[in-house]
Order: C-alpha cells, then structure tokens, then sequence
C-alpha cells in the first residue's frame, strides 16, 4: 500500500455508486481517492462530498500512485476491459458483478490477477451478511443433515419500473444480472458445480421506460436451471425480470437436507429472517450470529479485499469464485440455447467464514 490507509477509486458512478462510496467514507482505514465516469458529471457529484478527484479517463486513475484499488462499477459489457486494464496497470481490483460476460474472459482475468500478484474480488458479496453467514454455519454444522436440494428464486421483478436506463439489464437478462446472488451463496456452502441443464423465454418482451419510451427485449427474462454439484446435491435457480420480488412467496434460498430444511428469506439483504423447519416440530427462527446490517453493506467486500492484502491471508469475495459462477451462468445460456446439458471444469476454494461466524 502507498500510505498507512488504503487508497480507493470509483471506476461508474451511477446507480449503485453512492452506496459503495458512503460504506467506503465510514470506514477509517480506507479512503476515497477519487472518481471517474464516461459523464464527468456524476463522477463530480460522487467524488465532491469525499473530498476525492475528478478523473477524467480511466488512464488517469491507472496512473494515480495513490490509487490502490479500483472498484469497478460500470455496466456489465464494460467490465472485462476495465478490469484487465486496471490489472495490467499494477491495481488490486473489486468488480461488481458478473466478473465478465464469457467464462473464457472471467478465467483470464483471474490469471492476469494471478500473475502479477495481484487480488481480483468481485460482487456479489451478500454472502458475508450476518443472516446468509448464518445460514452457513447451520450447513457446516449440519444442522439439517446431508442437504440433497436446493432451492434458489430469483424474481427481480421489472427494471424498467424503478431503474431510469433498463437496456443494460435487459442485454444480460435476469441470469447474469441477479442469478449471481444465489449461485454465489449456494457454491460458497457447497463448493463447485458440475453440470447445468437450463430453460428459457422471452415472457414479456414489450417492455416501457419511466420516460414512456418503448423498447423490445430479445434475452430470455425467463430462466430455470438445475444445477448439479457433487455428491449428488441439485440446485433449482429460477430468475426472471417480470414477477416482482413482493408479489411472490418463492423468494430465497431453501437447503434441504435428510433431516430438514433450511430457509433463507432473502439471497441479497443481509438482515431476512433465517429459519429451521423439522418434521413433527413447529418452525424454528435462528437468530443471527451478531446483530445484522440493515440492507446491504456494498463496502464489506472491498473492506475485507484490503484487510486480506494488509494481513497476507486470501480475502473472500474471489475472483476464482465469480469466474466459476460465470462459468454456470455460460454453461446455462449454452444449455437453454442447445437443449442439451453442459458440462462445467473451473474449481475454486470456497471462502473463509466471517471470524465472527466461526
């Protein structure tokens, strides 16, 4: 590190940007160097309240000493570019996710990264929130016997009902937008998948912006995976972008094991409700391991990436860990688009529990 605190710039500053960079101010050992964004605009609006820069290209920012890691926030085709960029340049990197939009680009990333001796971290990171850490303690202790099914549901509801510019998310579809949350915490307690077979459709694909606007979407907003790992154990992941997350009861994640179930309320808050059901006994709430985040806490991960690089030891958002999800989530696309199962080969080593979830 160049100072006695970690030095952070914000590469997108748009809708999820404010959120990292006030987790990111409230945090003593870090610091917010400065911003940058395709409108410079909202990059001076996002850095002004920190006291950070105004970059003016991403050059800029790969050329500031003070720059230690760079949180990559921007849209999602732009994330491979500008994370194998800031690699090359000598930074540490947090992505939000996916990592890349092919798992042969996510895999390079991660062996650039490797190479250089560098950390590559990418979202999602809900899996370090006090109800999911839980929840994964209870797996670990086998709390609910051998798990056998999983269950995942992902019903992000439409974008274009609250998100001013939509088309992004509509490119990538429900799969590789939100599909990550789920596929992140169920491989984190279960290790790498296997094989996917998947199903798609375009359910609704007129769709109408805030401004009025009409648009037509052609990616599948409509996804049903099974995912199979080792052992035998099957995950069911359901994504789409037209059941909206409050007009559903299938919400979560749900391990089944020979002895019970396990349910998370939410894959994304860090505060839902986790619960313990047996057969022949009434359902048992867990309350969590300390007192939980409200929402999410975006900067947690980007927090844990520096601690790690401080204290030599591996951080736990990985980049190996998001290559192989992406690698699922191509595997999935292939599938719906061939009719055929994939096989999947990537590996990675799950995460380390939070050290007060031990």
């Amino acid at each position: 590190m160049a100072s006695d605190s970690t030095g952070v710039a914000i590469v997108g500053c748009g809708n999820i940007a404010a959120r990292y960079a006030a987790d990111l101010a409230r945090y003593p050992e870090m610091r917010l160097v400065g911003a940058q964004d395709v409108l410079p605009e909202r990059a001076e609006a996002l850095a002004a309240p920190h006291g950070g820069r105004v970059y003016g290209t991403l050059d800029e920012v790969l050329a500031d000493d003070d720059v230690d890691i760079v949180v990559n926030l921007t849209v999602h085709r732009a994330h491979y570019e500008v994370i194998r960029r800031s690699l090359e340049a000598g930074k540490h990197v947090h992505s939000e996710k996916p990592l890349a939009l092919t798992h042969e680009e996510a895999a390079g990333l991660v062996e650039i990264a490797e190479s250089r001796g560098l950390r590559l971290g990418c979202a999602p990171a809900t899996f370090l929130g006090e109800a999911q850490q839980t929840t994964l303690k209870l797996l670990r202790e086998g709390r609910v016997g051998p798990v056998r099914l999983v269950f995942a549901e992902v019903n992000w509801g439409r974008i274009e009902a609250w998100h001013p510019e939509p088309d992004g998310f509509y490119a990538v579809g429900p799969l590789f937008d939100v599909g990550v949350y789920p596929l992140t915490i169920v491989t984190t307690a279960l290790g790498p998948a296997r094989r996917v077979t998947a199903f798609s459709s375009v359910v609704w694909p007129r769709r109408t912006r805030l401004d009025g606007s009409e648009f037509t979407i052609t990616t599948p907003d409509y996804v049903v995976a099974n995912v199979e790992f080792d052992g035998g154990v099957l995950l069911r992941l359901t994504c789409s972008f037209y059941v909206p997350n409050g007009s559903t009861r299938q919400q979560g994640v749900e391990f089944h094991g020979d002895d019970g179930s396990l349910l998370l309320e939410s894959w994304h808050d860090f505060d839902p409700s986790v619960e313990v059901r047996t057969p022949g006994r009434d359902p048992e709430l867990v309350p969590p391991l300390r007192e939980p985040w409200k929402g999410v806490e975006w900067g947690r991960a980007v927090r844990d990436l520096a601690a790690a690089i401080r204290e030599d030891r591996p951080h736990r958002a990985t980049g190996r860990q998001a290559a192989h999800v992406v690698e699922i989530l191509c595997a999935a696309r292939e599938s719906y688009e061939t009719g055929k199962p994939v096989e999947l080969t990537s590996d990675f080593t799950p995460p380390a529990p939070m050290e007060w979830a031990l």
